[in-house]
């Protein structure tokens, strides 16, 4: 008989987390076909996805009628208020879900908050495995409940070591409960299959390019890497910014980008499905997060050839980069850190760069899908 493992995994928008779900459910049953693999879909918000998941032969559990598309999804009020209907409305049918499927195992990476409420309360006999990502915000109500329930946990997952140390030093899991595991990022085969494309049009001649991926969003901090980089500009007019993504924070990026008179040196390129083309054509990837875990894109980055220029934020850029050994950091949020990380960077030479790439290219192994599945594999088997 096969293994059931369900992910709870609700979201509402296009985050890291919904890659890290996908990405990890595809590991578990590509290469364990004993495995059987399903993503509970809370309110509709897996639909998007369906046809990838059938693919990988991954069943998506619709838990109760479709309702995503009418919840608000951006801000961070309305995105609260969405999360805590999603709770309510999902709370019994999940219960009654766990009790009647029994999967062995049940991962737990968004809105938690309900699956562990319902440990706390009920008896399973399901396992139930705590994925924490990012860098999880520690108010008494989560300290306390997430104490509450920790002897009840199978086990708690980490994206990277710091967040591991960090949380044995709180006290709130045993530390024997706490594990390792980086985000399944990368598919080896699927990136050999991606041809060096040129950029989609030619903003980029004769200049070099700096690029920048994520949500226009607070935690992703572009009105200070445009800050920044206008500055930069200032003593070296050879480069060009593209920042890939979309969020709230279009309109107040366009408008500082327009008063600054940038309009021909950044530009905001919205969304776009495969970035690996603008990163085999970037001399440079900034992260300039709040808070980030390592980034989905700094890893893609990494592998893409790109050097590594990030905010030392909590809580991965600083360990995938060695501590500033093998890319820059520099300080989260502070000015002119960017700016002097980018002077510092144009006065490198080409062999420092070189064997920084190299080290960070190899560090991306660690990211795999097959090896997320060899370690994830082996805990699920403890």
């Amino acid at each position: 008989m096969k293994k059931k493992i369900f992910y709870w995994s609700p979201c509402l928008d296009r985050v890291g987390t919904v890659i890290s779900t996908i990405n990890s459910a595809i590991s578990l049953s590509k290469y364990n076909k004993n495995n059987d693999v399903r993503i509970i879909n809370a309110c509709g918000e897996w639909d998007q996805y369906k046809e990838l998941l059938n693919k990988n032969s991954i069943c998506l559990i619709d838990l109760n009628f479709k309702y995503f598309k009418v919840l608000p999804k951006r801000g961070f009020i309305s995105s609260r208020f969405s999360y805590i209907i999603i709770y309510l409305l999902s709370f019994f049918p999940l219960y009654f879900l766990l009790k009647k499927e029994q999967p062995k195992k049940i991962v737990l990476h968004l809105i938690t908050s309900l699956p562990l409420t319902l440990l706390y309360l009920f008896k399973f006999k399901s396992d139930f495995i705590l994925r924490i990502s990012g860098y999880p915000k520690l108010n008494i109500i989560r300290k306390f409940f997430w104490n509450s329930v920790s002897k009840k946990l199978k086990f708690v997952t980490c994206p990277t070591l710091d967040l591991k140390k960090d949380l044995e030093n709180l006290n709130l899991f045993d530390s024997s409960n706490l594990h390792y595991l980086p985000d399944a990022i990368i598919e080896i085969k699927n990136l050999k299959k991606k041809p060096k494309l040129p950029i989609d049009f030619n903003l980029s001649k004769n200049k070099k390019v700096v690029l920048s991926v994520g949500r226009l969003t607070k935690q992703k901090n572009f009105s200070y890497l445009i800050e920044e980089f206008s500055d930069f500009l200032k003593v070296n007019n050879d480069y060009v910014m593209f920042i890939l993504g979309e969020g709230e924070d279009k309109a107040k990026l366009n408008r500082l980008i327009n008063d600054k008179g940038l309009e021909e040196k950044i530009f905001l390129l919205g969304f776009k499905k495969d970035v690996y083309s603008f990163m085999r054509n970037s001399e440079i990837f900034i992260l300039s997060s709040l808070w980030e875990e390592v980034g989905f894109v700094m890893i893609e980055a990494a592998i893409c050839n790109s050097y590594i220029i990030s905010s030392d934020c909590p809580n991965g850029p600083k360990e995938f980069l060695n501590n500033g050994k093998n890319g820059i950091l520099f300080k989260n949020n502070s000015k002119k850190a960017l700016l002097k990380g980018l002077i510092n960077y144009s006065r490198l030479d080409k062999e420092k760069i070189f064997a920084d790439k190299v080290i960070l290219k190899k560090k991306t192994s660690k990211h795999t899908m097959f090896k997320h599945f060899l370690v994830f594999d082996k805990l699920l088997n403890l």
